[in-house]
């Protein structure tokens, strides 16, 4: 019997067909689809809003950064979160919706797809082994790249746990909405394999060869170096403003002490405004890291011994 992952790559192959054709025919390379897979907390959200604003103007030199399914949760938002979720649950079925829905949205002239969700970064090694062979089989189809941009381990792995705390709780998930300290939360397998950058190289370079993997440390502005691999940069590009602004300590204490009374999803999200606004008053008193030395010792050292990049 025929493997779902493979079965599910030849419904999308015959998808591709018409573009394959007319791509043969100008000689040109299948179609590039560009995976950038995070970091969190790397300035994803202003590239997600930049691509998702600029969509007209990349369809003008051939790449598509697709709209979603419409009856997906939040449809509008500006990211491809059901990338990684089908992959979690391994509903390939609708994996493969949502690649219909984007190969409704490719013309004649486009030769670039790009779909950006740091959770895919997040969910790695949540993926079971049917969805990595999934991928495997995709990329046959697709000449796909993945970009990542990585943080200093010691402020990536700080301004994760605050998205950890900030997050619902997730049956299953160790660390999203929970009250933890950072310490606690670090002894946490799940949450610490994050700092395992090469881990992480390594496993895309095996499903999508060691030339299609691309790591890039974080300077500040993603979207400006996006810009520039996009060859869209013009002389009156200004820095790009920062979408998500990072809680502080105190704040974070707050959310601990929600967490205490396991919330419900929509009853914690109606919290944040008044979290945020809260937030802004503290900045100038609670600036204060909530990484303590020990921890800090132990993050080194956790991410010494398992990576290599950048």
């Amino acid at each position: 019997m025929e493997k779902p992952s493979i079965h599910f790559a030849n419904e999308l192959a015959e998808l591709l067909k018409p573009f394959e054709q007319s791509l043969e025919q100008l000689k040109a390379q299948p179609l590039k689809l560009i995976i950038h897979a995070g970091t969190p907390k790397t300035g994803t959200t202003s590239l997600q809003t930049y691509l998702d604003k600029k969509q007209r103007k990349l369809r003008g030199k051939g790449i598509l950064y697709p709209h979603n399914l419409e009856r997906l949760q939040n449809p509008t938002a500006p990211k491809h979160q059901w990338f990684e979720k089908n992959l979690v649950t391994t509903h390939l079925e609708n994996f493969l919706e949502n690649f219909k829905n984007i190969i409704s949205q490719v013309k004649k002239d486009t030769h670039t797809i790009i779909l950006s969700s740091e959770g895919i970064y997040n969910y790695w090694w949540d993926f079971p082994d049917e969805s990595k062979e999934f991928l495997c089989e995709l990329s046959k189809l697709f000449d796909i790249e993945i970009w990542v941009w990585f943080r200093d381990p010691l402020v990536f792995i700080e301004s994760y746990y605050k998205q950890c705390i900030r997050n619902p709780q997730i049956k299953n998930n160790p660390c999203y909405g929970k009250n933890l300290s950072f310490s606690e939360m670090l002894d946490i397998e799940w949450f610490s394999q994050h700092l395992n950058y090469q881990g992480f190289i390594t496993e895309c370079q095996v499903l999508f060869g060691k030339n299609n993997v691309s790591a890039f440390k974080y300077e500040g502005d993603v979207v400006q170096e996006v810009i520039q691999k996009l060859g869209l940069a013009t002389s009156h590009d200004n820095p790009t403003p920062r979408q998500n602004k990072s809680l502080n300590s105190a704040s974070i204490a707050l959310l601990r002490t929600i967490n205490h009374y396991d919330l419900k999803a929509k009853d914690k999200e109606l919290l944040i405004p008044h979290l945020k606004e809260i937030n802004g008053i503290l900045e100038g008193y609670a600036g204060d890291s909530l990484i303590d030395e020990e921890s800090r010792k132990r993050v080194l050292k956790i991410y010494n011994s398992i990576s290599i990049v950048v």
